[in-house]
């Protein structure tokens, strides 16, 4: 199985189409997907996600505003809306949730690169490429 990390960076720097992150995060377990979530919330943290970012996380990942992942991310502080969206157990919500937070993660991560890592940096998912294997698990 490939590295989730690498999977889900590529999913948010859109190195990898959504469809086969979604077909990847499916063929997961659900405990599998509910570490998967909780992965990408640290990774959404660790982006340094805003509030601010909820309305164009929302756009990209292509979900109503009545969607409870939706809802949630425009709800109160975002490190812990982002626990509660990877929290979720329906099925139809974690894949939801797992939309929203590669959204989430795209956005933190955009801004991150302008502000702090435009003159090169250490990150290692900031050197990914697009010659990335692209191995579905």
């Amino acid at each position: 199985m490939a590295d989730p990390c690498i999977i889900l960076n590529e999913l948010a720097q859109e190195l990898r189409p959504m469809p086969q992150g979604i077909e990847w995060f499916e063929g997961l377990s659900t405990e599998e997907q509910t570490n998967t979530l909780r992965l990408l919330s640290h990774f959404c943290v660790q982006a340094r996600a805003t509030a601010e970012d909820g309305p164009e996380s929302i756009r990209r990942a292509g979900l109503r505003a009545t969607h409870t992942p939706a809802v949630l991310i425009t709800r109160g502080r975002i490190d812990q809306q982002l626990g509660e969206i990877a929290g979720l157990t329906p099925h139809n919500e974690r894949l939801k949730s797992f939309r929203l937070l590669i959204a989430v993660l795209a956005v933190a991560d955009e801004r991150r690169r302008r502000r702090f890592c435009s003159d090169g940096c250490g990150h290692a998912w900031h050197r990914l490429s697009v010659d990335t294997p692209k191995t579905s698990a």
